[in-house]
């Protein structure tokens, strides 16, 4: 189910920092005309540590209203809180979400004994399925394979989104995936390798703006086509440095801005991307042909 190019989708904001409903339309438009295979609402690049949970409702009632069971939406419900957590993904399922995306509490770093005890709580807390999410770059914490393992015996745990995009550490959690349990990548630059190697999609950043490139490259690898695949990956590498060049949701933010698709404003402490930075990325979009 959780399977190919899913997006993982920004937060458009209006020049007031409210949510920009008619933005996000045109977002969701986009995914499903390019045939995105799934969207993340409220995942790190959509702002979650900054959104409470009133917009969190609002964003996926509008969302999952507009896909009407055309695509998965995974709810990013994710958070430093065990509780707080359960709660998330408790409203994440009475709005129709497709899956929760549980990132790793961040700040708190427990331990992998923690992390255990942390996701069985929340995966017992509702009936939604469960996709584990490891970055320790932005988390502080490292959900290890042989705690991932174990995770993935648990009925309600389905996936793992792994950031660390590492052959070694790939191999390590394929060895555990079944038709249960897939691996899906988080991290654009290791992506294509990570899906030749046996992962099943990836939840990415760079999607927002190259929907159709990560469609046809995630489409390829499907079918054995790994010369495609690795064609579509050559012309978005500029793009995936692009989108490193600040923070995450950053310069992604400014890139739609560029396209016209929305505000590139963000939520404090992240502020817009730095003037010194918008030529090189405008250039890039240019090349890639996305600019109007």
């Amino acid at each position: 189910m959780f399977t190919g190019s899913i997006v993982a989708l920004v937060t458009p904001f209006d020049a007031t920092g409210e949510i920009d409903y008619l933005a996000l339309q045109k977002l969701v438009a986009m995914h499903l005309e390019a045939g995105t295979s799934g969207i993340v609402v409220a995942g790190s690049t959509g702002e979650s540590a900054c959104l409470h949970q009133g917009e969190l409702a609002g964003l996926l009632d509008a969302v999952v209203g507009q896909v009407a069971g055309q695509i998965p939406v995974i709810a990013g419900t994710g958070s430093s809180s065990t509780e707080k957590t359960m709660d998330a993904t408790q409203l994440a399922e009475s709005l129709g979400a497709s899956a929760a995306l549980v990132v790793t509490p961040y700040y708190n770093r427990p331990t992998q004994g923690g992390l255990l005890a942390h996701y069985r709580a929340v995966a017992d807390s509702s009936n939604l399925p469960i996709i584990l999410y490891n970055v320790p770059g932005r988390t502080g914490v490292d959900l290890l394979p042989e705690t991932s393992a174990e995770l993935a015996q648990h009925s309600q745990i389905v996936a793992l989104k792994e950031a660390v995009g590492h052959e070694q550490r790939t191999a390590e959690l394929l060895k555990f995936c079944s038709n249960d349990f897939h691996l899906i990548s988080g991290d654009d630059h290791s992506c294509l390798r990570t899906m030749e190697l046996g992962a099943q999609g990836v939840i990415s950043v760079a999607a927002n703006v190259v929907p159709w490139h990560f469609q046809r490259m995630c489409k390829a690898v499907g079918q054995g086509d790994l010369d495609q695949a690795r064609k579509e990956d050559r012309e978005m590498r500029e793009l995936f440095d692009m989108l490193m060049l600040e923070s995450n949701p950053i310069p992604v933010k400014w890139a739609l801005h560029e396209l016209s698709m929305c505000e590139p404003g963000l939520s404090l402490p992240l502020t817009v991307l730095s003037e010194h930075h918008r030529p090189a990325l405008q250039s890039c979009l240019a090349k890639l042909g996305v600019l109007a």
